[in-house]
């Protein structure tokens, strides 16, 4: 058996990629605070099936708990391969700093990195007992290069989510593992967090203009498309680097 593990599958590119999953006969475990009725439906019709685990992404101690209910299920004897999808992220706060909410920093370092990290940790524990192997993927953006006034939260854990990604593998390899580990960076979607960000003020953020143009103009990729592409890197494991940061242009052009 193969499953996928998901987090913030209920809507935009999670949602996408659970689908894709599904479409393969991979079984999707999806975590997000929401479920997802269109994958339910989906499943039905599929040869894989689709199973939503509640939880809140913003409370470490919770998300550990959440990742056990799910080991307990996955790591059995008929499970050869485990992919762990960690795409649950949030743009908030759009702010510069000076006037950044304290609670709203705090659940955003939570959800974009401290949730990547302990689901991975608890992955990898898991797997040191069993022999399945694992292909974790940790959605990141290219605002990790960047330094955008308005976005020094979201710089700053994408940048952290590539380090962090980097150095699993740099570990992975010392140890002789053969566990893979990537970073996607999607590009710019057509998803509710780009409603959010054309929603900022001038103020917060310097270069809205620039994100409302991208919609007006049709200049924003779907879900479906970004996925799509995910899943032809991921169909070609012996191709992938570990700790590499793969990003859709790139692999558009190859």
């Amino acid at each position: 058996m193969q499953y996928a593990i998901v987090t913030g599958e209920s809507r935009g590119l999670g949602e996408a990629i659970a689908k894709d999953f599904i479409e393969y006969g991979v079984d999707v475990i999806g975590i997000s605070r929401s479920g997802s009725k269109e994958l339910t439906e989906f499943s039905e019709q599929e040869k894989a099936d689709y199973h939503h685990m509640a939880c809140d992404l913003s409370d470490s101690a919770k998300t550990e708990q959440c990742f056990e209910k799910i080991a307990d299920e996955l790591f059995n004897e008929e499970t050869y391969h485990i992919y762990l999808i960690n795409n649950a992220g949030m743009i908030e706060p759009i702010e510069t700093v000076g006037n950044l909410d304290a609670k709203q920093v705090t659940k955003h370092v939570q959800v974009n990195l401290l949730a990547p990290i302990v689901l991975t940790n608890s992955l990898l524990s898991y797997a040191d007992n069993h022999e399945v192997e694992l292909t974790i993927v940790n959605i990141t953006s290219g605002a990790a290069e960047k330094s955008t006034p308005g976005w020094s939260t979201y710089n700053s854990t994408k940048a952290a989510m590539n380090r962090f990604t980097a150095t699993v593998a740099a570990e992975l390899e010392n140890q002789e593992k053969d566990h893979r580990i990537l970073a996607y960076s999607p590009g710019v979607m057509d998803t509710d967090m780009q409603d959010v960000i054309r929603s900022a003020s001038k103020e917060a953020f310097q270069d809205v203009k620039k994100f409302r143009k991208l919609k007006e103009e049709g200049q924003l990729r779907g879900p479906d498309t970004v996925s799509a592409v995910l899943m032809d890197l991921l169909n070609k494991p012996n191709e992938i680097e570990n700790g590499k940061v793969y990003k859709l242009y790139d692999l558009i052009k190859e």
